[in-house]
């Protein structure tokens, strides 16, 4: 007996509580790799896209809003910990939402990102762990929503979500998480640092995901990726795009050299990070 895999993906997005939501993504993902979960062609459209389910904390405000804390505090290293966790919890909804919302699609496809819902939930766990450790918990800080904006942008084409979400938003972990890792290091945390070197390895494999399927994409409809990706960054991303770039992680998740010519082109500063 099997059930649909639409219908778990969007109770996933449904649920609220960060404890919910990992379980209910544990549990979805675990009967999908049983082969418990069909992708059912008969399934109803999904339905509009609007916000995920989410608690009332954290406040959700203007990324200018958002006061700047150094690592050198107690807080302000808690602050920047929240940060990444409000960014992985958000991913656990944009990996579903991917599952959700594009149909009639290879099953590899739908794979991949009921895989990636599964990472980011682990990610987060790892994350509010850390920062019930310091003493807080997810919520004690305000958060932006830029990441779920973006996925309401693109909900009319996989195309686009694929090139901007994944690719665009997700991938500027490549390039900042390095340096992150070394501050931390040098301030003796060397258990944040260890959850984020966990968080970059497997996120290469997650833009990889979108940097593949956003290929499939453009070969259903005939066109040339590059010069599509390129057009859709001027469109959407310009205002999000800040180098330096990690080349090296961003060519190992399925950037080509063209793309990363487009990045630093689109970006200011013009500046790369080897």
């Amino acid at each position: 007996m099997t059930d649909s895999l639409f219908r778990h993906a969007r109770a996933c997005l449904a649920a609220a509580a960060p404890g919910d939501k990992i379980a209910a993504t544990f549990a979805a993902a675990d009967a999908f790799a049983r082969d418990e979960l069909d992708v059912d062609t008969d399934a109803p459209p999904p339905e509009p896209i609007r916000m995920p389910g989410r608690p009332a904390r954290p406040a959700l405000v203007h990324p200018r809003d958002l006061p700047r804390r150094g690592l050198g505090t107690p807080e302000g290293r808690a602050a920047f910990i929240h940060a990444i966790a409000h960014i992985e919890f958000n991913a656990i909804d944009l990996a579903w939402d991917a599952a959700y919302r594009f149909r009639g699609l290879p099953r590899e496809y739908y794979a991949d990102w009921v895989l990636i819902a599964r990472d980011e939930a682990r990610h987060f766990s790892l994350l509010r762990e850390r920062l019930r450790a310091l003493g807080f918990e997810y919520g004690d800080f305000d958060a932006h929503n830029g990441l779920w904006e973006m996925a309401e942008k693109t909900a009319h084409d996989g195309l686009a979500r694929m090139a901007l979400v994944p690719r665009v938003l997700e991938a500027r972990g490549l390039d900042v998480t390095p340096g992150m890792i070394v501050k931390l290091r040098a301030l003796g945390d060397d258990e944040t640092a260890g959850i984020l070197e966990v968080i970059l390895r497997e996120e290469v494999a997650h833009v990889a995901a979108g940097s593949r399927w956003f290929r499939w994409f453009c070969a259903r409809a005939g066109v040339d990726p590059e010069p599509k990706f390129r057009a859709l960054l001027a469109e959407y991303a310009r205002a999000v795009l800040h180098g330096p770039f990690n080349l090296d992680a961003r060519s190992a998740a399925g950037f080509s050299d063209a793309e990363l010519d487009a990045l630093r082109q689109l970006s200011s500063p013009h500046r790369v990070l080897r």
